[in-house]
């Protein structure tokens, strides 16, 4: 069998480090032959890592797709946020198989028309919850399908975010700013609003939600601080997250994010002219640095979902609790325990070290995907779009709650005022 070939639309971090490598890995089963991106250093790269021609390296998606026909199989695309709906909405039409980065849209109307389009076309649409294709929770998947906990009753989820990742993501960098990218509930979390549904196996009903922005403000500035931490900030020994002492020493792995050259000299350049060089006190951000989550399933199951940017390490950490056991899992120590309630026996599963990031997600969703469309599209496998557009919801109507003060919102009637917005 040929390998697959598809077009990589957006080459940044997650296109070119997350998904395009498995290419590289595994060239039997896919090609990389086209990419578009308006960075040239980035377009260079992919082209020359995987011998793409030129006349298929484009400056944009709107080039990429303005064919009569499609090019390749499938369409990867990786673009900013506010930039999915378009490539995806055209690339499907053309008739591509498309795996889209979360989240799908900002907006909650484009996520569906984007389910309704791959519906339309008999195509492919994988939403990036890479989560579901690791180790870690396909695992606690099983477990809870077979019943080995009897009827989960609830569920609570701590999402580590670690202190130096949220500066870096949601204080100085692309998801920042809720009206330039997304809320930090969609665009961090709905990872996490996935990952409940899936493992608890049922719809959730209705949401609540509380958070705020607390400390990454322009009042919480050192006294004297200037714009720039390059520019003499007298509170640099004490600050923790002075840019040039992070990104000069143990963050030096994150400058790669905002610069192609990694050497003292490139990254000292890129925080003078970048956003990431900008005082954590005084960006233009908005999004939230701690949020909680309060769900109701059908059946009656409850979950509750905390995301906290003051951490000392990026983990997720999981308890659900059934009628007949309970389940415990630190996906940074990339382990679970099982506790069955009538022998008292515990048993503890440590898995092997993932290869790829997400815990092995990344990988894993490329070769799920590139299998479902070879060997067919259910509604309910792993990488429905209609479940993807669900937990989506849960995260949209999580955002308007917060905003209206722990409002409850139920899944079903948002759904619905959504769909006649979409008819009228």
């Amino acid at each position: 069998m040929k390998p697959m070939t598809a077009i990589l639309i957006g080459a940044g971090d997650r296109g070119a480090r997350a998904y395009a490598p498995y290419a590289l890995g595994h060239p039997n089963e896919l090609t990389i032959i086209g990419v578009a991106d308006p960075n040239q250093e980035r377009r260079t790269k992919i082209q020359q890592e995987h011998q793409i021609s030129e006349e298929h390296c484009y400056e944009s998606w709107e080039e990429i797709l303005d064919q009569e026909s499609k090019i390749a199989d499938i369409a990867i695309i990786c673009t900013l946020d506010r930039h999915h709906y378009k490539p995806t909405m055209k690339a499907l039409e053309l008739g591509y198989h498309v795996l889209l980065e979360k989240p799908m849209s900002p907006d909650p109307v484009e996520c569906i028309e984007m389910e309704q389009a791959a519906k339309k076309y008999n195509r492919q649409l994988t939403i990036g919850h890479v989560l579901r294709y690791t180790e870690f929770w396909s695992t606690i998947k099983n477990i809870i399908s077979k019943g080995e906990i009897g009827e989960v009753v609830s569920l609570q989820l701590n999402e580590n975010v670690e202190v130096m990742h949220m500066s870096h993501s949601f204080v100085r960098g692309n998801w920042n700013n809720k009206d330039k990218s997304s809320p930090m509930i969609l665009q961090k979390s709905c990872h996490d609003m996935d990952i409940i549904s899936f493992v608890i196996g049922k719809d959730c009903k209705r949401v609540s939600s509380y958070g705020s922005l607390m400390h990454f403000k322009e009042e919480n500035a050192p006294v004297g601080a200037p714009k720039r931490c390059l520019e003499g900030c007298p509170a640099e020994l004490e600050c923790p997250f002075h840019a040039g002492r992070y990104y000069l020493g143990e963050g030096k792995g994150w400058a790669k994010k905002f610069t192609e050259d990694g050497s003292n000299e490139g990254i000292i350049k890129a925080l003078n002219e970048t956003p990431y060089g900008i005082c954590v006190y005084r960006s233009d951000n908005d999004v939230v640095d701690h949020q909680v989550v309060n769900m109701e399933f059908e059946g009656g199951a409850t979950a509750t979902f905390s995301m906290c940017g003051f951490t000392r390490e990026q983990t997720r950490i999981v308890q659900i609790m059934g009628t007949k056991g309970e389940i415990r899992g630190n996906m940074e120590e990339n382990s679970i325990s099982i506790f069955d309630f009538l022998s008292k026996h515990e048993t503890v599963i440590k898995f092997d070290n993932p290869i790829g990031g997400h815990g092995g997600g990344d990988n894993g969703i490329m070769r799920t995907f590139l299998r479902e469309i070879q060997f067919g599209n259910k509604q309910d496998s792993v990488s429905s779009a209609s479940a993807s557009v669900r937990s989506h919801l849960m995260a949209f109507a999580a955002e308007e709650s917060r905003i209206n003060h722990g409002q409850s919102i139920t899944i079903d009637d948002f759904y619905t005022s959504l769909l006649e917005n979409i008819k009228s």
